[in-house]
């Protein structure tokens, strides 16, 4: 009987919290992430703007501190390829605020392991239902959808000169 090949081991998977400490790490997965992911839906001069609000030291220790966004860095076999952020909202609903992956570590079930670990620290919260906006233009719409998430409505969001088209996406818990 012929010896059958064992598949080849998944890369060891580590989703930590992070901290202020780890706002450098976020930053650098940010730079990697944010033009590649918006590059085909909004303008150039859209997404250096937007990068530049949300993703300086002092935003990120904001949303950390003052918005109390809860961030999730994922690393696989040491190195950080990817990361997530939520918050409380009102009612038993979060919001997952953020979460992206290395176009390196794309489709290989990063994504997903990212919001499960959402997920779980959400129900874990006491929390009830998650939402996310994404833009209506985004092809990470079928991602989300294949995660369990559903149309709620569609929403304009002012973001200095520019607007933000989004759907808002909700999953029950």
């Amino acid at each position: 009987m012929p010896a059958s090949s064992p598949s080849a081991p998944a890369a060891p998977l580590r989703i930590q919290p992070a901290t202020e400490k780890d706002i450098p790490t976020i930053i650098e997965l940010a730079e990697a992430t944010w033009e590649p992911t918006y590059r085909f839906i909004i303008s150039k001069e859209q997404i250096e703007y937007m990068y530049r609000v949300i993703y300086t030291p002092a935003s990120l220790r904001k949303q950390m501190r003052d918005q109390h966004h809860q961030f999730l860095v994922a690393y696989v076999e040491g190195h950080a390829a990817g990361f997530a952020s939520y918050s409380e909202k009102p009612e038993g609903v979060y919001h997952l605020n953020k979460i992206y992956v290395l176009p390196s570590h794309q489709s290989q079930g990063l994504g997903q392991k990212l919001v499960q670990a959402v997920e779980t620290a959400v129900r874990e919260a006491g929390g009830r239902t998650l939402e996310l906006n994404v833009n209506r233009h985004n092809p990470a719409l079928a991602f989300y959808e294949r995660q369990g998430f559903a149309q709620h409505r569609e929403e304009d969001i002012a973001i200095g000169p520019y607007w933000m088209n989004d759907y808002v996406l909700r999953k029950d818990l």
